[in-house]
Formats: C-alpha cells, structure tokens, sequence
C-alpha cells in the first residue's frame, strides 16, 4: 500500500491544472498540421524506416497564439508544483516518492471513493 500524504489543497490543484493544460495541449497539437509554417510534403526512404509527411497548410496566428499561451501555463505550473515549500519536508528516495504520488494522487482518490462506494442505509 502507499504511503498517503497529506498534500496542501493548492498543490493537489496545481498538479491538477498541469494534467488538465498537458492533456489539452497534447490535443491541440495532434489536430495541428505537422508543421508551424507552410511546407510541402515529402517522402524519404534513405534512413532506416521510411518518413512522409504530407504538404503542411501551416498553423493559423491563432493556433500559434493557443499552444503559446498552453506552454506558457504549463510551464509556470510545472515551475509551482516542483517549487512548492511542501517538499522541504523531503529529502532524496522520500522526495521521489513523494513526487511520484502527487501524480497520481487524482487516480488514488478516484480508486478510494469507487472502493468505499454508496453508504447502504
């Protein structure tokens, strides 16, 4: 069984935050075409698996401003929860373990409350 930890309330929510922005991004990005600017298509089988791509459209000023705007958030979450004064508490395999919860820390609650399901009166 896991260790639990009692994570501070704005920890869980900016781990929370940096899922949801990491998942929307990575979403964005696979409906984008290949490539940011205006490229013909290519195909090249000289390496060792072949690579295509089809001619790339570019992306709009507005995707680019999205995934701009996506990253940025993404990094001063990462930048919040890595920095956060509740890891003073740990040092070395503990740090990790610690780290390593918080990333799942939504999946443990979900598990917990499917476990103890209804109240049956």
């Amino acid at each position: 069984m896991a260790t639990p930890y009692d994570f501070p309330s704005d920890l869980l929510a900016g781990q929370e935050e940096l899922h949801q922005v990491r998942a929307e991004l990575s979403a964005l990005l696979k409906r984008l075409p290949w490539s940011v600017q205006p490229l013909d298509g290519f195909s090249d089988d000289g390496g060792w698996r072949k690579v295509e791509r089809p001619a790339s459209p570019g992306w709009s000023a507005d995707d680019q401003a999205e995934v701009e705007k996506l990253r940025r958030r993404e990094h001063e979450l990462a930048v919040f929860v890595t920095t956060h004064r509740y890891w003073s508490a740990f040092t070395g395999p503990d740090a990790v373990a610690a780290r390593t919860r918080l990333k799942h820390a939504r999946e443990d609650h979900e598990r917990s409350a499917r476990e103890d399901g209804p109240d049956e009166g």
